[in-house]
């Protein structure tokens, strides 16, 4: 099956495009919590700036774990543009990341741009240490459990960087989805991923098709067949015991911009 032409994207059209110029997040795009019905929309909250046409979305020292009855003292900055959970006390809501997690504060249902099928592209820079992850992938909406699967556009763990080389996880997860199978890898790349970067991902009815700068690095021959959401984040995780991971601070993901294109007959 073919794949896009990244450079020229024929046969899509632009549908949502953000490069971050103003002064306020755009709320009509993005949510500023990473998955709050887990926890709470305080706990939850994204540290961000905004400022030279540019996104930071950072972890800082003094920023308390997002979820600790569940998740321990993961600390995490996130913006997603979907959420959709249960009652109070129940196990439905996306992304279910523990058995044990159950559903802690009410959550409206929002879909702010949950597309299916797609071209979407990010340019961005990953300032990620031995403790710290960034990463862009989409999850199903999560509205019937099935419909869980995820497409991971790119995973950098600062362990896996080096000087002029990265592995960047890229792939599919299928979660609660029954149809899919597991099919991810850290695809080693001769990049520095401190430096900006375009990660990006063509989702059709047959397969996803994954690229670093234009350049066609996987194609995972299985797709969701649902609307998804996506998460834009940076984590910090514990060192032993749950201390504190050490430093530089911040830990963080830059953004320059994000663009999702849909097919033209669509």
């Amino acid at each position: 099956m073919a794949v896009i032409d990244p450079r020229t994207k024929a046969g899509y059209v632009l549908e949502v495009e953000d490069r971050f110029d103003g002064t306020e997040l755009d709320r009509g795009l993005w949510l500023p919590y990473y998955l709050p019905h887990w926890s709470s929309r305080t706990a939850a909250a994204a540290r961000y700036r905004l400022g030279d046409g540019q996104l930071r979305l950072v972890v800082e020292e003094d920023q308390p774990p997002w979820c600790p009855e569940f998740d321990g003292e993961v600390r995490v900055s996130s913006l997603q543009t979907g959420e959709f959970c249960g009652p109070v006390g129940s196990a439905i809501g996306q992304h279910r990341f523990s058995l044990a997690a159950v559903v802690r504060e009410a959550q409206d249902d929002v879909r702010l741009y949950t597309p299916r099928y797609g071209f979407f592209e990010i340019r961005a820079r990953a300032g990620v240490d031995g403790s710290s992850m960034a990463a862009l992938w989409m999850i199903g909406y999560e509205d019937a459990p099935e419909r869980s699967a995820e497409i991971c556009v790119f995973e950098i763990f600062g362990r896996d960087v080096g000087p002029s080389e990265a592995r960047v996880g890229m792939g599919v997860h299928p979660f609660g989805d029954p149809l899919l199978t597991d099919e991810f890898a850290a695809e080693p790349l001769p990049i520095d991923v401190r430096e900006f970067h375009v990660y990006a991902v063509e989702w059709t009815a047959g397969q996803v098709a994954f690229f670093v700068d234009d350049r066609l690095v996987r194609v995972v021959r299985q797709s969701p067949a649902y609307p998804m959401q996506f998460l834009l984040d940076v984590y910090a995780f514990p060192g032993p015991g749950g201390a504190l991971p050490p430093g530089p601070w911040p830990k963080e993901l830059v953004v320059d911009w994000f663009r999702g294109w849909r097919p033209v007959a669509g």
